[in-house]
């Protein structure tokens, strides 16, 4: 006789319903709002975003410094975690004790610091300080990220290719950094998406006439919420499905879970 697998109570289903519905409602109320201009259907917004050359100038400088606060986080990240994990420092609980520590900070309370750290160098304020604060951040989500994958991998495989003649340098080519790749990308995914996301550090640390795409959206939601926002983040949105659909079908998602 066959068993039946057990169902789970509806009460399970109707919450994971609710749940969907709280997520993408504001989407959808979004989206439409994008459409209408008193109650007329239109792309009048959407038009609005294409032509805004102050808004295209602002997503720029959010990309660049996107792309390279992430890209020397995972560097040095990377880096890091490959020296904690194989023990090469004696401090090492206490370096793992101070990188997670900074994940726990107030973001306001890293903020005024790295404002405090500028002014006193006499750095002034623009993409630079902006990328190096971003930097300050996205290292330790870095550092955790990649470290949860180092303490996996066995002892043995470096001793096994020493043996076998591998110097230290393809030992870390050939063999750790392979390993490491979902990794990696999991983590420059993070770092990416943090710092296009951040509002408070930017905020405290950029310079005067320089703006990224979340201090351009505070400033211009200071007048009031716009449709034109709503075609903005609707924008975003799809560019973000589009994303993550291309990296299911190119199996990038797949392989980072699997391994």
């Amino acid at each position: 006789m066959d068993r039946q697998r057990p169902q789970a109570p509806r009460i399970f289903l109707l919450l994971t319903i609710a749940v969907i519905f709280i997520l993408y409602l504001p989407i959808a109320v979004m989206f439409l709002n994008s459409l209408l201009d008193h109650g007329v259907w239109t792309f009048r917004w959407y038009q609005a975003v294409f032509v805004d050359t102050y808004l295209h100038e602002s997503l720029i400088n959010t990309l660049i410094v996107a792309a390279s606060s992430s890209a020397i986080s995972l560097l040095l990240g990377v880096g890091a975690s490959i020296a904690i994990g194989k023990g090469l420092f004696s401090l090492r609980k206490s370096l793992e004790a101070f990188t997670f520590l900074a994940l726990g900070l107030p973001e306001l309370v890293m903020a005024l610091s790295l404002l405090t750290l500028f002014y006193l160098l006499r750095i002034s304020s623009s993409l630079l300080t902006v990328t190096l604060a971003h930097i300050t951040f996205t290292v330790s989500f870095v550092i955790l990220t990649v470290h949860s994958r180092t303490i996996t991998l066995e002892k043995y495989i470096d001793e096994a290719a020493m043996d076998l003649g591998a110097s230290e340098w393809q030992i870390l080519r050939t063999i750790i950094l392979p390993l490491l790749k979902p990794a990696c990308i999991s983590a420059l995914l993070l770092g990416l998406l943090l710092s296009f996301d951040d509002f408070l550090i930017t905020f405290y640390t950029i310079g005067v006439g320089t703006d990224t795409l979340p201090i351009k959206l505070y400033s211009e939601m200071r007048f009031g919420l716009t449709p034109k926002l709503s075609a903005l983040s609707t924008l975003m949105f799809i560019c973000t499905v589009l994303l993550s659909i291309t990296m299911l079908r190119t199996g990038v998602i797949k392989n980072i879970v699997k391994k």
